[in-house]
């Protein structure tokens, strides 16, 4: 999957013991039942057409999603018959390109990814809706649907046009993340070295545009000045569509303390990530040793002990692994970062945004989108209300679009055109 690719190492533990936490009691889940049947659970990020794309190819159209045990789908983290068990109620649908594909070609490619998405709606109109407002989600859920929206996942798929970012919002992306894993023309990315050192003057136009169609800014995978700025910037609340608290993990795809304390003043939301990097301290550091001791013995095309010796290399990676086996996340580490959250920002400021089918280890007890309802468990374990965990669940990222819809009214006699880079450098 392409956080093992990103990362050029293969996380342990996709056998993890099972969680060890009680198995959710029947009063439990009922009132768990009963709170998202009243307030839609919103995932801000899911991977599955990328997925979709990678393991099926053309194949995918005649893939059967509805999750029957033993077809291909079930390999994945998500399926119909799983989201159905999660009482998932609307979904970000991501629309991921690699940031190495540029211009007109990640044009394509995100519109291929789009047709994807809208595809499946299409094809189980039983199941998916698409979903264009926030009373869209709402009238869709009560429908006994999930609610489609989607999401694009890096700035570098607008091809430098503002004019291409029109037209996505038309078929129904509703955010679109500035950066992804590296810099590109909007702003700095938090896994690369500063370049903008925050917004570009193109990154402020596409902001500002976003503003105006009411498409969320997502800052998500940002650096903290890009974050900073994006947030004093925008005329409506931005969101962290996949990310976690970084005073609990100190990883640069988290969000620092003074970000969050922004968010109270600016209305925005934390949608928390479930990688286990991203949640566990300890996994995290794990993966950077793991990382350190691959390029030890490994590092093409001039270092590493046993640089030309691949199996060498790997015999010695199988005895580190055995001898540092891997620290294993669970759902506890990731109600950690949403209690964190609400410490330092507030209970209207959280939301979920797992990244299943964009991560190839997920923490026990959230192993795919059937298991939403554990996450729900553990709060209640800790004493959330049921108004809190509405909240949790949707109707903080319902308030948030709203918001957004009412600044794009209010800007409606302000359309951009199509700037080029160059004319906004001068």
């Amino acid at each position: 999957m392409r956080f093992a690719m990103l990362l050029g190492v293969t996380l342990l533990g996709a056998a993890m013991p099972g969680w060890s936490a009680d198995a959710i009691d029947a009063a439990t889940s009922q009132r768990i039942a009963r709170v998202l049947g009243e307030t839609p659970l919103i995932d801000g990020h899911n991977d599955f057409a990328e997925q979709l794309r990678e393991k099926f190819g053309e194949n995918l159209w005649t893939t059967d999603f509805n999750g029957a045990p033993g077809t291909p789908v079930t390999q994945l983290q998500t399926d119909i018959k799983r989201l159905h068990q999660g009482h998932l109620g609307g979904q970000f649908w991501s629309v991921w390109i690699p940031v190495s594909t540029t211009g007109a070609e990640a044009v394509r490619a995100t519109l291929a990814q789009i047709d994807i998405i809208r595809g499946m709606v299409e094809r189980y109109p039983e199941t998916f809706a698409m979903a264009s407002t926030a009373d869209d989600i709402v009238r869709i859920h009560k429908s006994g649907r999930i609610a489609s929206m989607m999401g694009v996942e890096g700035g570098h798929q607008i091809g430098d046009s503002i004019a291409t970012l029109r037209q996505y919002y038309a078929l129904g992306v509703r955010y679109m993340t500035l950066t992804h894993t590296t810099n590109n023309a909007l702003a700095d990315s938090a896994t690369d070295n500063p370049l903008h050192h925050g917004l570009s003057p193109f990154g402020r136009a596409a902001v500002t545009e976003m503003n105006r169609l009411g498409m969320l800014v997502d800052v998500s995978h940002v650096s903290p000045e890009v974050m900073r700025q994006a947030i004093a910037l925008s005329r409506a609340p931005v969101m962290f569509s996949h990310s976690s608290a970084r005073a609990l993990t100190d990883h640069p795809r988290n969000v620092p303390d003074d970000v969050l304390a922004l968010l109270v003043e600016h209305d925005g939301v934390v949608m928390v990530n479930f990688y286990p990097p991203y949640v566990s301290d300890a996994v995290n550091q794990w993966v950077a040793d793991q990382s350190a001791e691959t390029a030890r013995y490994n590092s093409p095309p001039y270092a590493g002990l046993y640089i030309g010796q691949p199996e060498r290399a790997a015999a010695a990676m199988a005895a580190w692994e055995k001898a540092h086996p891997s620290p294993v996340a669970t759902v506890k580490d990731v109600a950690d970062h949403i209690e964190h959250i609400v410490k330092v920002a507030g209970i209207d400021h959280v939301g979920i945004g797992s990244d299943f089918d964009g991560i190839e280890t997920t923490p026990n007890g959230l192993k795919d989108v059937s298991e939403y309802p554990n996450l729900f468990a553990e709060l209640i374990r800790r004493g959330w209300s049921d108004v809190n965990l509405a909240k949790l669940a949707g109707s903080n990222l319902l308030r948030v679009m709203r918001k957004a819809e009412a600044v794009s009214i209010s800007m409606k006699g302000f359309p951009l055109g199509d700037p080029t880079i160059a004319d906004l450098n001068h």
